[in-house]
């Protein structure tokens, strides 16, 4: 009877160390730098991911950020055996999902990119020299639209561990199954991206493959600049930018909820817009209308019914600036030069009002785009008569603007520009932290 009792507080001591142990983790979340791409047809952004560890250090790859995607995609080589040594140096190498796998049938029925011009998923191709078949699964190209088909892996990422305020030494490990590309789908992508990094709502995306201790929370700070990075924090974190390093950006942020949007190809995430608010005079938004936020779609869309009188209502709080011929996509612009000096243009924000009374606000920063060195344009482009879903908050709008996807609540946070408060999304402190 006393072993048994000894055994028993010998185990729940391992239990509260082991509690204790996860209760003083150094980190909350894993932090990810983020590159602004402008060689493309469009802005793109991406984040650093580390993924094979060849000769002591880790090969790294940029993915493009796709909040709609609903898997990862990247170019690999797939390797049966390339735990024995078989991938080639400097090789990203993943290990291949077999056609008889359970996976392979759940990652085809667990997202819908039926497209119509895509290959027809078979299980006929093999490796050389191996008798298993693969597991072909169709993506889509969120830059050309077109279709690519991949084949499904075992694959595995690692990221540093932040506390929101700093990187740490310390690795965390993620292991989803994801997709291997050809290098031929890439033609479309800027210089040095090579995949997708899905941050949407599929349980094949990276927020369903990263389980504890970390929460299913996105913080996303997009970069307004090519020189400097921005952040993707992944966890229940607080989050801090300098210089106010002791200002936790959440005490900025409001929040509104997810909507669920039974759309059986997208799974992104979903908001509702009551009215847009310009100098005091109010748009209405159709009651049916939704508001989807887009990482690949560089500019606000606006279905036509919206586009038109938001339009006219800011061109006529702008009457006194001198108006330029419209450039493509945008359907107004502005003269920016005074006597050949370029000048910042002083505009009206504009108010997304969000239900409970809460508001996004757009300022200049993310509702005028500098596009040649005389004219600057209201960004915002009109999406047609029929365009669905009716909004599409697109990546400009959310430049410099802390954002956070928290899909253990099902909520959407926003901090309108950080300019007004003295910072940006590219004050992130990336000064590397011994985790110990």
């Amino acid at each position: 009877m006393l072993l048994l009792l000894q055994i028993i507080v010998i185990t729940l001591s391992f239990i509260s160390l082991e509690h204790e142990t996860l209760a003083a983790l150094p980190y909350t979340s894993v932090v990810l730098p983020i590159h602004k791409h402008t060689d493309a047809s469009k802005p793109l952004y991406s984040v650093q991911v580390m993924t094979a560890y060849v000769n002591m250090q880790f090969l790294k790859q940029n993915l493009l950020i796709d909040t709609d995607a609903p898997i990862i995609w990247r170019t690999c080589s797939l390797q049966w055996n390339m735990y024995q040594g078989s991938c080639p140096p400097d090789t990203q190498c993943a290990f291949p999902v077999s056609c008889e796998e359970y996976q392979c049938t759940e990652a085809r029925t667990s997202f819908s990119y039926k497209n119509p011009y895509c290959q027809r998923e078979t299980n006929k191709s093999t490796l050389p020299g191996w008798g298993e078949c693969t597991c072909p699964i169709n993506v889509v190209n969120p830059i050309d639209a077109s279709c690519v088909q991949t084949q499904l892996n075992y694959d595995d990422f690692t990221f540093n561990q932040s506390n929101g305020g700093n990187v740490y030494t310390g690795l965390y490990g993620a292991y989803p199954n994801a997709a291997c590309a050809p290098s031929s789908s890439l033609q479309s992508f800027p210089a040095n991206v090579t995949g997708v990094m899905a941050l949407s709502s599929s349980p094949y995306a990276l927020p369903a493959r990263l389980v504890d201790p970390l929460k299913r929370v996105i913080g996303l700070c997009l970069p307004s600049t090519l020189s400097a990075l921005g952040v993707l924090l992944y966890g229940d974190s607080p989050y801090y930018l300098l210089p106010q390093s002791s200002v936790d950006v959440r005490s900025y942020l409001s929040y509104t909820p997810l909507i669920n949007v039974n759309h059986s190809d997208s799974f992104g995430y979903y908001i509702g817009v009551n009215n847009i608010v310009i100098k005091k005079r109010s748009i209405a938004i159709p009651a049916d209308a939704i508001t989807k936020i887009s990482t690949t779609e560089p500019y606000t869309i606006l279905r036509s019914d919206i586009y038109n009188p938001v339009v006219r209502r800011f061109s006529m709080v702008t009457k006194r600036i001198p108006q330029a011929t419209p450039v493509p996509p945008f359907g107004l612009c502005f003269s920016s030069s005074t006597s050949g000096t370029q000048v910042s243009l002083k505009v009206p924000d504009i108010d997304f009002s969000l239900p409970e009374g809460k508001k996004w606000t757009m300022s200049a920063a993310n509702s005028i785009k500098q596009v040649t060195p005389d004219v600057a344009c209201l960004a915002l482009v009109d999406g047609g008569a029929s365009f669905e879903p009716a909004i599409v908050i697109g990546s400009f709008q959310m430049e410099d603007n802390f954002l956070v996807f928290n899909l253990e609540n099902s909520t959407f946070g926003f901090s309108s520009s950080l300019l007004r408060k003295k910072t940006s999304c590219s004050n992130f402190n990336y000064t590397l932290v011994s985790s110990y």
